[in-house]
């Protein structure tokens, strides 16, 4: 089997493999019962340690090619075949009334594609998560009339994926466009249930309602992008989700657990829904950088989502308006340095988002501070470029007053990267 047969062999297993392993739960956040889950947002490590800043990047350095899939107008920078694939880890800390609870996630976060088409034009394909959902508490109480305690359980578990397919072009000598198509796909379970943990020989019960969630997603991306010396260029990007409908179908299903082995006895009831129609927002971003090559990058967004036209069904869940901001720097001391730490890139971020949940009338804020390397590998293919994107983020949502639950969350991703001549008819063997 020949070399470039044997890497699109193993693209074709990597996205299989992605697809199987994306759709694990990913999130054990109790906020990620509202809605779809929580967004991980089209992110991927190198811009995720800058504080997730995209619309206005259009490369990190100028040997090698990125793949930024939050704004299509950047792949009209893609000189070489690129393909990244990573993975995800996630720590949270849960903390109420004093009382602190922590959980881990583990899975592979996304699988992209960038390939050259004419010059200066690119197309690129993928897979990644969309939303994650995973939470469970319980609240004790007593039955009216008794003293037989009862625990009511809630709990979720799921998320959507994303499959994209875009293109981006250079028009004249300052501006780019691009667009994305996604399909969105996948399956959420909300639980409640009532457990009597006191009671010798009773049967608890529990109602699923499980959603079947898919339909297309479009983005589209613009940037204007100037030189401004030799070394030095400035980029002002924009992009708009168009706020698409997403369709839904629900079941339900009522049974009875044993205690004991927590197994389920009978089914007491088993219905499907009508579907309807999920009507999401529209999202904006606006944003800038500043590019002194292989050597400094400062970058910034600004964001904002109508949340408040969200609605599932007839239904309307009072969701309010977005909106964030993200600030990035990237640095180089030399990169054509002969000493390894010197030709790494060192990244750091911030990240404030004011999100669409407002609980007990107070604002969910999240936060963050983020920070990453780019680390070049050493390859005996000269017409290979190897690169890992690590980034680690810290942040916080919420807070453990006025009956919130302050969520601390650590995320760390790792990714590799290769920049190589694929789908290219060579000359000479």
């Amino acid at each position: 089997m020949d070399y470039p047969l044997k890497k699109y062999l193993l693209s074709f297993i990597l996205i299989g493999w992605c697809i199987n392993a994306i759709s694990q739960t990913n999130s054990s956040s109790p906020y990620s019962q509202y809605g779809l889950g929580l967004y991980r947002g089209d992110v991927l490590p190198q811009y995720r340690a800058l504080g997730g800043v995209t619309t206005g990047i259009r490369g990190l350095n100028t040997y090698s090619s990125n793949i930024n899939l939050a704004n299509p107008a950047s792949y009209s920078s893609v000189g070489i075949t690129v393909m990244d694939a990573g993975i995800y880890m996630n720590r949270t800390i849960l903390n109420r009334d004093g009382v602190s609870e922590s959980s881990g996630n583990f899975a592979l976060s996304h699988l992209a594609f960038a390939i050259p088409v004419v010059k200066r034009s690119a197309l690129s394909f993928g897979l990644l998560p969309y939303t994650d959902m995973g939470y469970a508490y319980a609240q004790r109480e007593t039955i009216a009339g008794d003293t037989t305690l009862m625990n009511k359980v809630y709990s979720g578990e799921g998320g959507l994926n994303k499959a994209y397919f875009g293109y981006g072009i250079q028009i004249g000598k300052y501006f780019s466009v691009g667009a994305n198509v996604s399909y969105i796909f996948g399956q959420l379970s909300n639980i409640q249930g009532i457990e009597l943990p006191n009671t010798i020989g009773a049967l608890n019960t529990r109602l699923e309602n499980k959603r079947e969630v898919h339909g297309l997603s479009y983005d589209l991306g613009a940037q204007f992008h100037i030189n401004l010396n030799e070394k030095t260029e400035f980029t002002l990007g924009y992009t708009n989700n168009l706020g698409q409908n997403l369709r839904a179908t629900p079941t339900y299903a009522e049974v009875r657990i044993e205690q004991s082995s927590n197994s389920v006895v009978d089914t007491i009831s088993y219905s499907e829904g009508n579907r309807y129609d999920i009507k999401m927002p529209q999202r904006h971003s606006l944003g800038f950088s500043v590019n002194k090559f292989n050597k400094l990058i400062i970058a910034g967004d600004v964001r904002y989502a109508n949340w408040s036209a969200y609605r599932e069904g007839n239904t309307n869940p009072n969701f309010q308006n977005a909106y964030g901001a993200s600030l990035g720097f990237q640095i180089t001391p030399n990169f054509n340095s002969t000493r390894y730490l010197q030709v790494v890139d060192y990244r750091i971020g911030l990240r404030y988002d004011k999100t669409y949940m407002k609980i007990r009338d107070q604002d969910i804020n999240d936060m963050a501070v983020s920070a990453g390397l780019g680390l070049p590998i050493v390859s005996s293919n000269p017409s290979a470029i190897y690169r890992i994107n690590l980034s680690a983020e810290y942040g916080q949502r919420g807070k453990a007053s006025g009956g919130l639950v302050k969520d601390n969350y650590f995320n760390f991703n790792i990714a590799f990267m290769l920049n190589d001549r694929w789908f290219q008819r060579y000359r000479y063997d």
